[in-house]
């Protein structure tokens, strides 16, 4: 299933990150373990922040993306799933309205 990751990261750690040089290896390296198919990186409610769009095959893989954004950036994580054009035409959403309708 697609979904997009919300992510906020709060001034610290993430500033000693920065100072050490070493903010940008630990996002590569999430980044490598995540394997997102698309990255985007923000300013969000006056904080860093990003969202990631990832297929998650199944929901037991949650933790494994969720972890190292908590642990390396002390991170907010909220996951959103989401659906393609092509997803959603195979919704049966004309039969959902005749049943629900």
């Amino acid at each position: 299933m697609k979904m997009l990751i919300d992510m906020e990261f709060p001034v610290e750690p993430f500033n000693s990150l920065v100072r050490k040089g070493t903010a940008g290896q630990a996002i590569q390296k999430v980044l490598e373990d995540i394997k997102p198919e698309a990255a985007y990186f923000m300013a969000r409610n006056g904080k860093r922040g990003g969202i990631l769009v990832v297929d998650v095959a199944d929901p037991s893989k949650i933790p494994a993306i969720a972890e190292p954004l908590f642990l390396y950036f002390n991170a907010s994580v909220e996951f959103t799933p989401f659906m393609t054009p092509e997803d959603l035409a195979k919704a049966g959403l004309e039969e959902l309205g005749k049943k629900y309708g």
